[in-house]
Protein backbone atom coordinates (compact mmCIF):
# COMPACT_ATOMS: atom_id res chain seq x y z
CA UNK A 1 0.00 0.00 0.00
CA UNK A 2 1.37 2.98 -0.82
CA UNK A 3 2.22 5.73 2.10
CA UNK A 4 0.46 9.12 2.28
CA UNK A 5 3.20 10.82 1.01
CA UNK A 6 3.51 9.44 -2.00
CA UNK A 7 -0.34 9.52 -2.54
CA UNK A 8 0.00 13.58 -1.59
CA UNK A 9 3.24 14.36 -3.49
CA UNK A 10 4.37 11.94 -5.23
CA UNK A 11 1.21 11.19 -8.31
CA UNK A 12 0.47 13.34 -10.63
CA UNK A 13 -2.83 15.21 -9.89
CA UNK A 14 -5.60 17.03 -12.49
CA UNK A 15 -4.75 20.54 -12.59
CA UNK A 16 -8.46 22.51 -11.80
CA UNK A 17 -7.71 24.83 -15.27
CA UNK A 18 -4.98 23.36 -17.62
CA UNK A 19 -3.87 27.31 -18.70
CA UNK A 20 -3.73 28.61 -15.65
CA UNK A 21 -0.06 30.32 -15.25
CA UNK A 22 1.55 28.39 -12.13
CA UNK A 23 0.82 24.93 -11.50
CA UNK A 24 2.34 22.74 -8.60
CA UNK A 25 4.74 19.80 -9.47
CA UNK A 26 2.11 16.90 -9.82
CA UNK A 27 -0.49 18.90 -11.58
CA UNK A 28 2.57 19.08 -14.30
CA UNK A 29 3.77 15.83 -14.45
CA UNK A 30 -0.13 15.51 -15.09
CA UNK A 31 -0.26 17.69 -18.08
CA UNK A 32 2.87 16.61 -19.57
CA UNK A 33 2.30 12.70 -18.94
CA UNK A 34 4.92 11.88 -16.78
CA UNK A 35 5.72 11.53 -13.39
CA UNK A 36 6.37 13.87 -10.61
CA UNK A 37 10.09 12.38 -10.02
CA UNK A 38 11.02 13.30 -14.77
CA UNK A 39 9.23 16.99 -13.60
CA UNK A 40 11.76 17.39 -10.48
CA UNK A 41 14.53 15.99 -12.48
CA UNK A 42 14.56 18.10 -15.79
CA UNK A 43 13.90 21.18 -13.54
CA UNK A 44 17.48 20.12 -11.86
CA UNK A 45 19.20 19.66 -15.21
CA UNK A 46 17.28 22.81 -16.93
CA UNK A 47 18.41 24.89 -14.05
CA UNK A 48 14.41 25.27 -13.05
CA UNK A 49 13.82 26.95 -9.89
CA UNK A 50 11.09 27.00 -7.97
CA UNK A 51 8.52 30.64 -7.69
CA UNK A 52 8.82 31.70 -3.60
CA UNK A 53 6.19 29.92 -1.28
CA UNK A 54 6.33 26.19 0.50
CA UNK A 55 5.78 24.18 -2.89
CA UNK A 56 7.36 23.53 -5.96
CA UNK A 57 5.95 24.98 -8.81
CA UNK A 58 6.17 25.75 -12.14
CA UNK A 59 5.11 28.36 -14.77
CA UNK A 60 3.94 28.61 -18.46
CA UNK A 61 7.67 29.09 -19.75
CA UNK A 62 8.90 26.76 -17.18
CA UNK A 63 6.56 24.30 -18.58
CA UNK A 64 7.47 24.94 -22.18
CA UNK A 65 11.18 24.38 -21.18
CA UNK A 66 10.29 20.77 -19.78
CA UNK A 67 8.35 19.62 -22.58
CA UNK A 68 10.85 20.62 -25.74
CA UNK A 69 13.08 18.70 -23.89
CA UNK A 70 11.60 15.82 -23.00
CA UNK A 71 10.60 15.55 -27.08
CA UNK A 72 14.26 17.20 -28.00
CA UNK A 73 15.51 13.46 -28.54
CA UNK A 74 17.44 13.56 -25.65
CA UNK A 75 17.77 10.59 -23.65
CA UNK A 76 16.54 11.02 -20.30
CA UNK A 77 16.64 7.86 -19.37
CA UNK A 78 19.57 6.54 -16.47
CA UNK A 79 19.33 3.40 -17.97
CA UNK A 80 22.94 1.91 -19.32
CA UNK A 81 22.48 0.85 -23.14
CA UNK A 82 23.02 -2.83 -23.60
CA UNK A 83 26.35 -4.08 -25.00
CA UNK A 84 26.03 -5.81 -28.36
CA UNK A 85 27.19 -9.48 -28.68
CA UNK A 86 30.24 -9.05 -32.01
Amino acid sequence: MPSEKYLKYGRPVEPRDPNQEYMTVQETAFTLYCSVDTIRRLMKELGLHSRPGRSIVTDKADRQAIHRARHAGRKTSRRKPLARAA
